[in-house]
């Protein structure tokens, strides 16, 4: 892999730079006085919970980059990505995954997306009383099988029992390491206007296999979730696109919310055409009948990138030999104007804004 290397920021840097201080020091705007399911559903909501409580109390540079996980420098200047994640999915098990497939994917997504190696999980279990042996031992095997697959080692954990009806069954929280390598820079900061935004598969499918799951719905459908470990499909994109600016995997809040959270950090606009958006007939259909967007709807083995134009064929080329990327898809473009705004390019000709959710038509999916 080949690398490029700066004497310093240039003058646009620097004035992406100065948009992104900005927005870290915006003021808290948080207005609720009790705690809804609207603040755990990644939309507006929860930003303002986390700037007005975590990020004011716990305020220091690496947290105030609100990433999927921490990038740390150490003394001998190696830096590791640090991330944590906790997974509370109803039903515990769907089509295509499990809470313990969530657990392991998560995290090494996390990881994967500051552009580190995954390497290292810890598991803490919280469980109910009642709950049943056999059935944690198959949600644990599942964990087991997919972090062997992701090149991971389980290396530490927790467990605590609560009375019946205080975790709804078992809740598990997970923490992952893994290593940078040296010539990698993935932020926010070097988005430039012109870049192509891809998306690396389908849109949508977990969240709408997790809800169908529930039988809540009279609807029938052949959707499975799409959980799996990213990190060998980045590690192809790198490799190909080694000038590729930012990542992220859209997860709670869907791609519309994570557009715009690119958007609102840079202060430039994201454009996306409609009809690219990679979303199967079935996942779109099962949408339409339940007045919900794919744009918002959550994915657990996909990410955007957002790829330098020259190096954008050769991502495509590269991602789609890959078993997880075969239906990657440039989905849209950073822009100039709108700023800040997230907008899509209809079917019809027309242009619609994309607006950050408040709460998620689809609570407790990961």
């Amino acid at each position: 892999m080949t690398s490029v290397h700066h004497s310093g920021p240039t003058f646009a840097e620097n004035e992406v730079i100065e948009r992104i201080e900005a927005f870290r020091r915006r003021r808290p705007r948080l207005r609720d006085e009790i705690v809804t399911l609207a603040h755990g559903a990644g939309g507006k909501a929860s930003a303002a919970l986390v700037d007005a409580v975590f990020v004011e109390a716990f305020r220091n540079e690496q947290l105030e980059a609100l990433g999927d996980g921490a990038v740390l420098t150490l003394p001998s200047g190696d830096r590791l990505a640090f991330s944590t994640d906790s997974f509370v999915v109803q039903p515990l098990r769907f089509p295509g995954g499990s809470i313990g497939h969530l657990a392991v994917h998560g995290t090494v997504n996390d990881l994967a997306m500051a552009g580190a190696r995954p390497s290292w999980i810890s598991a803490a279990f919280v469980l109910e009383e009642g709950f049943p042996v056999a059935e944690l031992r198959s949600i644990v095997a599942d964990m087991a099988q997919a972090a062997e697959t992701a090149g991971v080692q389980i290396v530490t954990g927790d467990t605590k029992v609560v009375a019946k009806g205080a975790a709804d069954g078992l809740f598990i929280t997970t923490a992952g390491v893994g290593v940078i390598p040296g010539e990698r820079q993935l932020s926010a900061a070097a988005v430039r206007p012109g870049d192509r935004v891809v998306m690396s598969g389908s849109m949508g499918d977990h969240g709408m296999a997790v809800m169908l799951a529930r039988g809540d719905l009279a609807i029938e459908a052949d959707i499975a979730s799409d959980t799996a470990a990213v990190s060998d499909l980045v590690e192809t994109l790198l490799a190909a696109a080694p000038s590729t600016r930012w990542l992220r995997d859209p997860t709670r809040g869907g791609v519309g919310t994570v557009c715009n959270e690119l958007a609102q950090t840079t202060g430039l606009g994201v454009v996306l055409d409609e009809q690219r958006l990679p979303i199967r007939p079935t996942v779109n259909g099962a949408c339409e009948l339940l007045g919900i967007d794919p744009l918002y709807v959550a994915n657990e083995g996909k990410f955007l990138a957002v790829v330098a134009p020259e190096e954008t064929e050769a991502a495509l080329l590269a991602m789609r030999t890959h078993p997880l990327g075969g239906e990657a898809a440039v989905i849209g473009e950073i822009t100039e104007e709108p700023a800040a705004t997230v907008a899509l390019r209809t079917g019809f000709g027309g242009t619609r804004i994309v607006d950050m959710l408040v709460g998620d038509p689809l609570p407790r999916i990961c």
